[in-house]
C-alpha cells in the first residue's frame, strides 16, 4: 500500500514587483503550514519523502509541516500538470510508502482528483491523503482512494 500527501502551499502574500516563485507566506499561511503537519502527524502518518517545487511558497510550507525533514526540490512542480506530477511520482523509489507532493494549483488539486475522485476545492494549505495499491511506477488515474482530505477554513 502507498500512500500520496498532496499539499497545496499555504496562502502566500501577494507583492508588487517580487517574481511570483519568490512570495512568501502570509501569517496565517504559516499557521495553517503548522496545523496541516500536525493535521498529517495525528493521522499517524509519517511521510518518508517530501517531493517539493522550488517556489519560496512551497518551499516554507514544507519546512513548517514537516520539520527536520529535508524535502527533495523538484523543479517541474512548478507549473506542472497532473501528468507531469504522476511521471515525478512514477520516479520513486519502490521501498518508500509514503510521500508528500507539495505543490501548486490547479495541478495540485487535479493530480488529488484525478487519483481518486471527489468533488472539493483545493485552498492553499488544504492536503488530500490518497492510498494506491499499485506500486508508484503504476501510479496512474483512478488508482487511489481518498482517505482524507483537510482544509484549513473548514477545521
Amino acid at each position: 500500500m502507498r500512500t500520496l500527501i498532496v499539499l497545496r502551499h499555504a496562502k502566500a502574500a501577494h507583492v508588487a514587483g517580487l517574481a511570483d516563485r519568490g512570495r512568501p507566506l502570509t501569517g496565517r499561511g504559516e499557521r495553517d503550514a503548522e496545523r496541516a503537519g500536525e493535521q498529517i502527524r495525528a493521522m499517524g502518518l509519517a511521510p518518508e519523502l517530501v517531493l517539493c517545487s522550488p517556489a519560496l511558497r512551497t518551499r516554507r510550507t514544507a519546512e513548517l509541516a514537516f520539520p527536520g525533514l529535508e524535502p527533495s526540490f523538484e523543479r517541474e512542480i512548478y507549473g506542472a500538470y497532473p501528468d507531469e506530477l504522476l511521471e515525478l511520482l512514477r520516479r520513486t523509489d519502490t521501498n518508500v510508502e509514503t510521500v508528500v507532493l507539495c505543490g501548486h494549483n490547479p495541478g495540485a488539486h487535479e493530480l488529488a482528483v484525478g487519483l481518486a475522485g471527489g468533488d472539493y476545492v483545493f485552498r492553499p494549505g488544504a492536503f488530500a491523503v490518497i492510498r494506491a495499491k499499485s506500486a508508484w511506477t503504476e501510479l496512474g488515474p483512478g488508482e487511489g482512494d481518498l482517505v482524507m482530505r483537510w482544509d484549513p477554513k473548514e477545521d
